[in-house]
């Protein structure tokens, strides 16, 4: 059976053409239709609140059905539906129930379409960046085609444009042929010993602070910009140069890999985290540095999360792979975004962004510490596990 290459690319394109739309623009959506900063940042911590318990409920249900794209054709149309609602009503009560349906099953989707990718590849599975960068083009498509729109269109463009798009995931999943996913044998005991490690809890702990770090830059920086005058399509071009630039260390993460070992990687991924969030914190008047701001992206999201998905995989092993990923999905994605939501929510009238972006630097700061005390030291000079 051929690989359906643009069946499998077309679900990453509209999922991150998806993403491309909310994550910019939701939270000037939010702004505009009357909420204060502390209901956005409530609001986005009950986005990330879900996925505490999402992935790993429904990674136990596709575990024991085996029907991995049957979740993802359900959990697609139902995310659509409930998303749509938000073009019929108004208030904090009803964008709060809608927000915690329409992000209970958007968690759902990503996770099983990656396994159901690697069902289909199989052997070649060196294929799947290529199939994963048509993600990263929706997302830069996106950004930028809504942001030049929004100079020109009211703001209800953006419901309108993610629901549209959620409705193209789901369509692109029922034309994505059904592959019986592999049987597994039972796993013997031996995950209550990976989890007593005080390497992975530190290496948990690091995530969670970034992720919580990342938070008011996913929440607040489209507004932050707006505040300062940026037009809708140049901010749209500065989170599209992000992701240009995730890209680009993506193709070339394998030879960085070769050269250095996944605990500098990772250190200095952090450093250059605390870079990236003081200049966005006291250089918003200067563009050019808030272009170099973005092209650090690179560093703290791509180099972060190879080292991450390198890291989840030493201590966890193929058996207990799934357990894993949802273990740290759920514990920074899901627990670091909803208190990063929270935080910066809370403070960012109160005490300004440039506290909140100080405060993003500090919490990686502290990851810094934890990650060179306790994180990598072990593999970090095994270069078998980093090709």
């Amino acid at each position: 059976m051929s690989v359906p290459y643009w069946r499998l690319s077309g679900f990453y394109f509209f999922y991150f053409a998806t993403v491309g739309v909310f994550i910019p623009y939701w939270g000037l959506y939010l702004k505009e239709s009357g909420f204060n900063p502390v209901e956005i940042g409530e609001l986005s911590a009950m986005l990330s609140g879900t996925r505490i318990i999402a992935p790993i409920l429904w990674g136990w249900i596709a575990d024991r059905t085996g029907k991995n794209l049957r979740i993802i054709r359900i959990a697609a149309f139902l995310t659509a539906a409930f998303f749509a609602g938000f073009l019929f009503v108004h208030g904090y009560i009803w964008f709060a129930w809608i927000t915690i349906g329409f992000s209970f099953f958007w968690n759902a989707a990503l996770p099983q379409f990656e396994a159901v990718t690697l069902y289909h590849l199989k052997d070649e599975s060196h294929r799947y960046s290529r199939i994963r960068l048509w993600g990263s083009i929706g997302f830069i498509v996106a950004v930028l085609g809504v942001g030049w729109l929004l100079d020109y269109q009211p703001p209800v463009i953006i419901p309108l444009s993610i629901t549209a798009l959620m409705a193209l995931i789901w369509l692109v999943s029922l034309m994505t042929p059904t592959i019986q996913a592999p049987q597994h044998e039972v796993v013997a005991a031996g995950i209550m010993q990976i989890m007593k490690r005080s390497e992975l809890w530190a290496f948990l702990i690091v995530y969670m602070l970034l992720q919580l770090a990342h938070s008011p830059y996913y929440v607040f920086y489209s507004i932050y910009l707006k505040h300062y005058q940026y037009t809708t399509s140049l901010t749209g071009f500065l989170w599209a140069l992000a992701v240009f630039a995730e890209i680009i260390l993506f193709i070339y993460m394998s030879r960085v890999l070769k050269r250095f070992s996944l605990r500098t990687v990772l250190l200095t991924s952090i450093v250059l985290s605390v870079v990236r969030w003081l200049m966005i914190a006291w250089c918003v008047d200067y563009f050019w540095l808030l272009l170099f701001a973005q092209l650090l992206h690179a560093a703290t999201f791509a180099g972060a999360h190879v080292a991450a998905i390198h890291l989840v995989h030493l201590y966890f092993g193929d058996r207990h792979q799934g357990k894993g990923q949802a273990l740290y999905t759920s514990l920074t994605f899901g627990l670091g975004g909803m208190l990063g939501s929270y935080f910066s929510g809370y403070y960012w009238e109160s005490l300004g962004a440039e506290f909140v972006y100080s405060m993003a630097a500090v919490f990686c700061s502290i990851a810094f510490i934890v990650a060179y005390i306790w994180v990598g030291r072990e593999s970090s000079q095994d270069k078998t596990v980093l090709g």
